[in-house]
């Protein structure tokens, strides 16, 4: 089983080298010591969210795609034994004015969450993603 903080970092080390710019570099956008940052991307670290938001905006990555591909290089490495639970989705209330008369939302099941991984050169942040899906920058 891979450990969380392992893939964060091999992900993160990842972009970085797609990228082809140094721990110096990305470790002075981000604001974390040159050493830390080494120690996150080699596993050795839990790294906090407000650190992992750092890190992705020093590497122009959305936090959320960040967290996406990890989950599902976890999924791989898995090998796939576990299935998927299903989810819930609530529906959003209607405003009707009257609070106390405003029903819980409808829940309904979906099988598996939904994955658009976005190519070619528009950015996975800026493409309009399919009704429930996540989107990957490659």
């Amino acid at each position: 089983m891979t450990l969380l903080r392992t893939q964060l970092g091999n992900t993160l080390r990842g972009h970085r080298l797609r990228q082809r710019r140094t721990l110096r570099d990305v470790s002075g956008a981000a604001r974390v010591s040159l050493g830390y940052l080494s120690e996150v991307e080699r596993g050795q670290k839990e790294a906090s969210s407000e650190l992992l938001a750092s890190i992705c905006d020093a590497l122009d990555l959305e936090l959320a795609d960040l967290l996406a591909e990890v989950s599902l290089e976890m999924r791989l490495a898995d090998g796939g034994r576990r299935p998927v639970r299903p989810l819930t989705v609530a529906e959003p209330a209607e405003e009707t004015g009257d609070e106390a008369a405003a029903e819980p939302a409808a829940e309904a099941p979906v099988a598996e969450p939904a994955l658009a991984l976005v190519g070619g050169s528009q950015p996975a942040r800026d493409a309009a993603p399919s009704q429930g899906a996540v989107s990957l920058a490659a």
